[in-house]
């Protein structure tokens, strides 16, 4: 297959470029009006209206919410039933992602001022956390583990986890991967239903703080709408990922990473910029001949013509300014002296240094997490992490020395805004 080519020294490079990372993340009427419709009537019916969804999308008819409630039990056996080789991979993953996750906790701190006023910060878990995870075939326990135990090492008090059982088809790797992380309470529910019942509550199903973990157009958009009642992780848009080559590296090695992206769905994207036209020639060869070899690839094709690019720039720096610019969810600096370039990449949301830091890693087992910012928003916000699960209280302990030596410098200011109780309220403290 031909992908796209383009070089940014050529004339209306930008316009290029801005249409390629173009993409529409609004909702369409069918899905507004759909989870409308579903969210109103969890909030308003409970565990009636998520047992009647449940029977509609997923086939699975239930005595009552309750019997959606899966047992402990049922998470162990998956877990003791894995074939050695997959629960070895869980339990590797878990402790990396778990080592990583450790050293983000944050802790609570005060100072005391000379007057004996004492000022800080209390940081607290979150009371309970929810957690949705595809369900059926489209399952991925790696999700289970990169939202699960960031929760658990900043000490939420309960963790409830979503998952749909189309048909009643449980996925073991996801049960399992819910024990090794520690998960309290699954429901086989899913879709919009699922998030309303997490944001609202239901007589079974308890209410939380905050729902993190992907899920389809259904649910981006309930999450979105629930904002505000709930902490939400993001709305993620699809996935990227932009290598920055020297030319150095194996075109092959570099195909397959951008495959590796593609085979998500047909609008993932996949970039590559190098200064190294004959690299570049190198790596479509490479695509052109390593594509019918895929089982996906079909999706990979659709995917690299519609938002992929293989991109010429005049050096790395110009690379480094471009990536900027994009501020891509997963960066590869496949460079052969990768580190000092670390330092030229103020947005992404993970970076990946040399050639053997291949993004599959970070995906499954590396360590730091895998839910990353896209669309652009890597510029503001950052991989998800313990600090999204917990949070932060100021103390403000003022001595009487402190508050008299303060009131008149903020009943001067709340004079000033025309807010009188304010400005008596600190001068009483003189």
């Amino acid at each position: 297959m031909n992908v796209r080519r383009l070089n940014a020294a050529a004339p209306g490079f930008a316009a290029a470029l801005d249409a390629l990372l173009a993409f529409d993340n609004s909702t369409d009427a069918r899905v507004d009006a759909a989870v409308s419709e579903v969210l109103a009537a969890v909030r308003a019916r409970g565990d009636e209206a998520v047992l009647e969804y449940t029977r509609r999308f997923d086939q699975l008819d239930a005595a009552d919410a309750a019997a959606l409630e899966l047992p402990r039990a049922v998470l162990d056996e998956a877990l003791a039933t894995l074939p050695a080789a997959q629960r070895d991979a869980l339990e590797t993953a878990a402790a990396r992602v778990r080592a990583y996750h450790e050293k983000q906790r944050l802790e609570s701190w005060q100072y005391a001022e000379a007057d004996g006023t004492r000022l800080g910060q209390k940081v607290t878990p979150l009371d309970r956390a929810g957690l949705y995870v595809p369900g059926g075939k489209a399952s991925y326990p790696s999700s289970v583990l990169m939202n699960a135990i960031p929760a658990k090492v900043a000490g939420v008090g309960e963790l409830i986890m979503v998952t749909p059982t189309p048909r009643g088809e449980r996925n073991p790797l996801v049960l399992a991967a819910a024990a090794i992380a520690g998960v309290d309470r699954v429901f086989t529910i899913g879709g919009a239903q699922a998030v309303a019942a997490l944001a609202y509550g239901t007589r079974t199903i308890p209410q939380v703080d905050k729902i993190v973990g992907p899920g389809n157009a259904y649910v981006a958009e309930a999450k979105r709408r629930v904002f505000g009642t709930v902490g939400i992780d993001m709305v993620a848009g699809p996935s990227e990922v932009l290598v920055i080559s020297d030319g150095s590296g194996n075109a092959d090695w570099v195909a397959m990473d951008l495959f590796a992206q593609a085979e998500h769905d047909e609008v993932a994207q996949s970039i590559l910029l190098c200064p190294d036209a004959a690299f570049l020639d190198a790596v479509a060869e490479a695509i052109a001949r390593l594509l019918p070899q895929m089982p996906r690839h079909e999706i990979i094709a659709a995917s690299l013509a519609n938002r992929g690019a293989l991109v010429q720039v005049a050096d790395l720096d110009e690379a480094c300014a471009i990536a900027n610019r994009i501020a891509p969810e997963h960066l590869e600096l496949a460079i052969e002296e990768a580190e000092p370039w670390v330092e030229k990449i103020r947005h992404a949301g993970a970076i990946f240094v040399g050639h053997a830091s291949v993004e599959s890693l970070g995906d499954y087992c590396a360590g730091p997490n895998h839910v990353l910012p896209t669309m652009r928003s890597a510029r503001f916000s950052s991989p998800l992490g313990v600090y999204d699960f917990q949070k932060r209280s100021s103390i403000i302990h003022m001595s009487r020395a402190g508050a008299a030596a303060l009131a008149p410098v903020a009943a001067t200011l709340a004079y000033g805004e025309g807010l009188q109780a304010h400005a008596r309220s600190a001068e009483y403290r003189q």
